[in-house]
């Protein structure tokens, strides 16, 4: 298989690029090289997607399939895909679960409304972008498109800072605040399962709207913590508190206290741990136990010396520790 990565540098991009050479694919990436992420074996091809001119070494060869993990104005998609539509067997998009329309009903599969967007948009928030480039993909590649709604995706080389910081958390030690219910279900995907995925729909030609996480309550809040103390050593112990004196602490759900959202909540209204996932099941997407999850992403932690990347256009994410303190303290 000749595979284009538009991307393929950082995160979802590099675990499907990795995914990619395992396989003995041909791998091309093609990106403005600011990571520095050059792998052995993998072609990198320098442009900016922003300017059309640049897209024009792609014109010029095949390509079996292309996968794009662009998060930015549609009309980059727009370009490359309609650059790509007469030189590529398949494309797969990899969207956002951001991309429904509040509130987003419990159990929604991918028939649930979008947020209006064009293929043309200059501006919006994340979901519109999203929703944007869904719809140059499609406009480009018809039923050849694979639209990957990934949502929460989780696993070594995160550059949202999600995981990393509860295990960075977990490893200084100490009483640890863990957000309940402790049942709380959570709904994920790890960038390598979500890799493997995408390139067995590329080579088998599957195409179509799909939520590409796991189910929901493949693991729990409790199962995720767990996994995180086990995995820093146990030098943490967790002191599980319920969400309303948390609350009113004035702690901001998935931003101070990353992946958790409290029963009832307003944030609750974006679905993002209750979407249906039987089409990307049945289509094969499988997703590995958190403890691998967790564990690797820990491993790579303690390789690169701690400090995880972070990407330029999202904010740290993580509580305060004297804000924890005071909600520990308080909680008796």
């Amino acid at each position: 298989m000749r595979l284009l990565v538009l991307g393929g540098s950082a995160f979802a991009g590099r675990a499907v690029v990795d995914a990619a050479v395992e396989r003995g694919w041909d791998v091309t990436t093609f990106n403005r090289g600011r990571t520095g992420n050059a792998r052995e074996g993998v072609e990198m091809v320098l442009g900016d997607r922003l300017d059309p001119d640049s897209l024009a070494p792609l014109r010029q060869r095949d390509w079996d399939a292309v996968v794009d993990t662009w998060t930015g104005m549609p009309r980059a998609v727009r370009d490359s895909a309609a650059a790509l539509a007469d030189r590529a067997g398949h494309y797969t998009y990899v969207s956002s679960r951001s991309v429904y329309q509040p509130p987003v009903p419990h159990g929604a599969d991918e028939s649930a409304p979008t947020l209006a967007s064009s293929p043309d948009a200059e501006d919006g928030d994340y979901g519109q972008m999203k929703a944007g480039g869904e719809l140059a993909a499609q406009a480009a590649f018809g039923d050849r498109a694979l639209i990957a709604r990934a949502g929460l995706v989780l696993g070594p080389h995160e550059n949202v800072g999600r995981l990393p910081w509860w295990l960075t958390r977990a490893a200084r030690g100490g009483p640890m605040l863990a957000p309940g219910p402790a049942d709380l279900p959570l709904q994920y995907i790890d960038a390598r399962d979500l890799a493997i995925w995408i390139l067995d729909c590329a080579a088998r030609g599957i195409g179509g709207v799909y939520n590409a996480v796991s189910r929901p309550g493949h693991t729990t809040m409790s199962g995720l913590l767990d996994a995180v103390v086990d995995a820093t050593g146990g030098v943490a112990s967790l002191r599980w508190v319920d969400p309303e004196p948390i609350l009113a602490a004035g702690v901001e759900p998935w931003m101070d206290l990353p992946v958790w959202i409290p029963p009832g909540h307003p944030y609750t209204e974006f679905g993002l741990h209750t979407g249906d996932v039987s089409r990307a099941a049945a289509a094969g997407l499988r997703a590995r136990p958190v403890e691998e999850t967790v564990a690797d992403t820990w491993a790579w932690l303690r390789a690169i010396g701690g400090s995880a990347p972070q990407r330029p256009d999202r904010p740290p994410l993580g509580l305060d520790p004297r804000v924890e303190a005071a909600i520990l303290d308080a909680a008796g």
